[in-house]
C-alpha cells in the first residue's frame, strides 16, 4: 500500500533539507484537478488516487480552490499533493479555473489538469444504464443535449489539461491500471505484480511464483451458450460468480496475496508472478485473474494482467477441457 501523502511530504523534506540552495526549504505542492465530462469516470479516478494515498476534496467551491492553489501549505500543511475533483456542476468552473491556473505561483504549486472524456454514444449508454439524469439536460431535453452543452461549456478547459484521460474503450480495471502505473509513488511499491492466466495443456508458464490451479470451479465448456466466451466475457463471469466456491476463492487469494506481497516487497522483489490455471485458459483462470487483478488494483498494487492462453481455442486442436 502506498504511504500517505503526509510521509511523502516528511520524506521529501528530509532528501532535500540538506541540500536545497538557502531560502529554498520546500518543494511545490502539486495540485491534480480531476475535471471532464460527466459519466467519463471522474469517480473511479479519485477513489484511485485516494487508494494510492493521496488526500482527495470533492467539488470544492471555487473562492476555497482560489485560496488552495494561492497558498496551498497554508490551506492544507504537510500535504506535499492534494487531489482536487470538480466538474460543470461548480458555477463559473469553465471560465475561473483557468485564470487560477494561470496565477498559480510555481515555486509554491505544480498544477496538474487531467481531463476525463469519452464519446457521446459511450456517455449516452451510461446514463442510460444507470438512468441518472444528465446535469446539464433541461426539461424535454434528451441526454446528449445535456451532454453536448457541457462539452462545448469545456472545450477549453480540455484544451488546457495536461493529460486527457479517453475512458470509451477502458475498463474500470484498464482506467485503475492507467492511474498506478502513472501516479503510484515510489514508495507504493518497488513491485510490480504480474497476473497470469493459464491452461495446464498448454504447460505452466515460465518464472511462475506463486501458482493455483482452479480447475475445481465449474467450468462453463460444458454449457453450450458459454463454450465459445472468453472468462472476461460477462454470461461467463455471471455464471462464475454464481456458485459460492468462486466467491470464496477469490477472497482467500486476495487475503492470501495481502499477506505475502507485503513481505515480497520488503526483500527488494521487482516483481512477482502469480500464475491461475485451469484446463485450457479459457474460462475459469481467465474470470479468478480478473477478479484478483482488481482487487490487489484496489489496493494500490501495480498489476499487469496477462491472459496467455485464452486463445488458444482457435488454433489448438479440440481437446478434453
Amino acid at each position: 500500500m502506498a504511504g500517505s501523502a503526509c510521509s511523502r511530504r516528511e520524506s521529501r523534506r528530509r532528501s532535500t533539507s540538506c541540500c536545497a540552495p538557502t531560502g529554498v526549504s520546500e518543494l511545490p505542492v502539486r495540485l491534480f484537478v480531476i475535471t471532464g465530462l460527466s459519466g467519463s469516470g471522474k469517480s473511479t479516478v479519485a477513489r484511485c488516487f485516494e487508494d494510492l494515498g493521496y488526500h482527495c476534496i470533492d467539488n470544492l467551491p471555487l473562492p476555497l480552490l482560489r485560496h488552495l492553489v494561492q497558498e496551498p501549505a497554508a490551506a492544507a500543511p504537510s500535504l506535499d499533493a492534494i487531489v482536487l475533483v470538480t466538474d460543470v456542476r461548480t458555477p463559473g468552473l469553465a471560465e475561473e479555473l483557468p485564470r487560477l491556473l494561470d496565477e498559480a505561483d510555481p515555486a509554491v504549486v505544480e498544477p496538474v489538469l487531467l481531463f476525463l472524456d469519452s464519446s457521446d454514444d459511450v456517455l449516452v449508454r451510461r446514463y442510460s444504464e444507470t438512468r441518472r439524469r444528465h446535469p446539464l439536460t433541461e426539461a424535454g431535453e434528451r441526454v446528449i443535449d445535456g451532454i453536448r452543452r457541457e462539452r462545448r461549456q469545456l472545450a477549453e478547459l480540455r484544451g488546457r489539461a495536461s493529460r486527457v484521460l479517453d475512458t470509451t474503450d477502458s475498463t474500470i480495471h484498464e482506467l485503475r491500471a492507467a492511474i498506478y502505473n502513472e501516479f503510484a509513488s515510489s514508495d507504493a511499491g518497488g513491485l510490480t505484480v504480474n497476473v497470469v492466466s493459464f491452461g495446464f495443456k498448454f504447460g505452466v508458464p515460465s518464472g511462475v511464483d506463486l501458482m493455483f490451479d482452479v480447475r475445481f470451479l465449474p467450468n462453463p465448456y460444458f454449457v453450450a451458450e458459454l463454450r465459445d466466451k472468453p472468462g472476461t466475457d460477462t454470461e461467463v463471469q455471471r455464471f462464475l460468480h454464481g456458485h459460492a466456491a468462486f466467491g470464496e476463492l477469490v477472497l482467500r487469494l486476495e487475503d492470501l496475496l495481502a499477506y505475502l506481497l507485503p513481505r515480497f516487497r520488503d526483500e527488494k522483489r521487482s516483481y512477482l508472478t502469480v500464475g491461475i490455471g485451469c484446463t485450457g485458459g479459457r474460462h475459469r483462470s481467465v474470470a479468478v485473474s480478473e477478479a484478483v487483478a482488481d482487487r490487489l488494483a484496489a489496493g494500490a498494487w501495480q498489476i499487469r494482467l496477462l491472459h496467455r492462453d485464452v486463445e488458444r481455442h482457435r488454433t489448438a486442436a479440440p481437446a478434453e477441457p
